[in-house]
């Protein structure tokens, strides 16, 4: 048993992995004090993701050259982490219009890992370069390992092995470790202890997903998926979509619903044509050259359109 022991790594100095001092009475509290309890170390976690927002931005900026040249961003984790950039990664398409196979979400133990727990699967530093190897990584690609801890085997095998085929790497922690070699990007969301000792589905959690939507959320804003603060590049495909869709061509344009409607109808679908095609004063053809012309950044072909 003692050699047993001795070969299991002692995570005693990982910060997630420590007592709480505020919540060592935990299972005394009424429902509305444990309810408050939680909300107040919530609370937090917001000031975590601001500490880091530098770290961050140099990883969009450092992605974002990438992503230009036809890129893709890696998200790799297990686990809760796991979940979470496979989540960021899922919701790109229906919001963004992105090809499915530019953000992509790696999870130990696959799609079924999702609903049941694959976590042994985390302690082998190999088994990333199995689940990547179909990819074919190179250097215009990103790959961000995401765990809680910043020790988890299976994530840092596989920074390992994006880093030795030119990807861009990152790992996104909440716990303040040192950056290890390989690492091109530390973004560390110093949560600290969580209200249960080690539950980093809970504040970790947190902090991971308003970063990763933050990564998303700056590199499409950046890629023109956005106007203003529109969320111009999708397309009417249900009763919500087309809603939204209406609410936002009247937004960006001063058209009633009506017209909006018209307008939606006339660009087959297409919110970013329909604004074009009023704003521009200019057919749907002519608005999908212009479109095409600045790389699909709605910005960019108003402007173009403004010159003489």
């Amino acid at each position: 048993m003692k050699d047993d022991v001795s070969a299991i790594p002692d995570r005693a100095h990982v910060a997630t992995e420590r007592r709480n001092p505020r919540t060592m009475d935990l299972d005394t509290l009424s429902v509305a004090a444990c309810v408050e309890r939680l909300n107040d170390e919530d609370a937090t976690v917001a000031g975590a993701v601001r500490a880091a927002a530098p770290a961050i931005s140099k990883f969009i900026e450092a992605l974002e050259a990438r992503w230009k040249r036809g890129g893709r961003l890696m998200y790799l984790g297990a686990g809760t982490s796991g979940r979470l950039g496979v989540l960021d990664a899922s919701e790109c398409p229906p919001t963004f219009q992105t090809d499915p196979n530019r953000i992509v979400g790696v999870i130990a133990g696959g799609d079924a890992a999702l609903r049941k727990s694959s976590e042994g699967l985390e302690d082998d530093p190999h088994g990333a370069a199995t689940d990547l190897a179909p990819f074919e990584l190179n250097e215009n690609d990103t790959l961000l390992g995401i765990a809680a801890g910043g020790t988890t085997p299976y994530v840092l095998g596989g920074i390992s092995y994006a880093h030795a085929r030119g990807a861009l790497t990152g790992l996104l922690t909440c716990s303040a470790l040192r950056s290890p070699f390989i690492v091109d990007h530390m973004i560390i969301l110093d949560t600290g202890p969580e209200a249960i000792t080690g539950s980093t589905r809970m504040k970790a959690g947190t902090a991971t997903k308003m970063a990763l939507n933050t990564i998303t959320t700056t590199l499409m804003v950046r890629h023109g998926k956005v106007f203003e603060n529109l969320m111009v590049d999708l397309r009417a495909s249900n009763a919500k979509l087309t809603d939204r869709a209406l609410r936002i061509i009247s937004e960006a344009t001063g058209l009633s619903r009506e017209r909006a409607a018209g307008a939606l109808h006339a660009a087959e679908g297409s919110v970013k044509l329909a604004i074009l095609m009023t704003l521009g004063s200019m057919s749907r053809d002519d608005a999908a050259v212009h479109l095409a012309q600045a790389d699909g950044n709605l910005p960019n072909a108003l402007h173009v359109k403004e010159q003489p």
